[in-house]
């Protein structure tokens, strides 16, 4: 375990470092979510807290800060005026697209001298980690 959270915290300061030396002003979460809505494009806030683990002040923070760099943008919904629906803009697709040479050169350097075998065998004990997460989370609030 403790490796998992040394790693993750690298990874953490090695993908933001990177973003910034390729000139690219996203954090990581910011990334992550541009990446979010580019796949599944106006998505209900409370979706996202949920989809990025994150509680909803830390979210609405977010995507605050992303609003004033004009990357995302909160709309109202049509039918319940308690949800806002948060959409990528075209300054946020295109920093996106901008970031891409950088993430697959982050990833290259990553992965570097790791054998294809050796990858596939951390995805599938990282898989098995969540799984047994879920199943404790599940256990835990059947006990309550």
């Amino acid at each position: 375990m403790p490796w998992l959270g040394r790693t993750m915290k690298q990874m953490d300061y090695f993908f933001t470092d990177s973003l910034k030396a390729g000139g690219i002003g996203l954090t990581k979460v910011q990334w992550l979510m541009l990446r979010l809505l580019k796949t599944e494009d106006g998505q209900p806030q409370n979706q996202l807290a949920f989809l990025t683990n994150r509680n909803k002040a830390s979210l609405t923070r977010l995507i605050d800060t992303m609003e004033r760099k004009n990357l995302v943008a909160r709309i109202p919904s049509k039918s319940d005026h308690r949800i806002n629906h948060v959409y990528i803009t075209k300054h946020g697709i295109n920093t996106l697209k901008e970031s891409m040479p950088v993430i697959k050169e982050l990833i290259k350097t990553i992965q570097r001298d790791i054998p294809e075998e050796e990858i596939e065998t951390v995805i599938r004990v990282m898989k098995k980690i969540n799984l047994n997460i879920d199943d404790t989370e599940l256990v835990a609030i059947k006990t309550k």
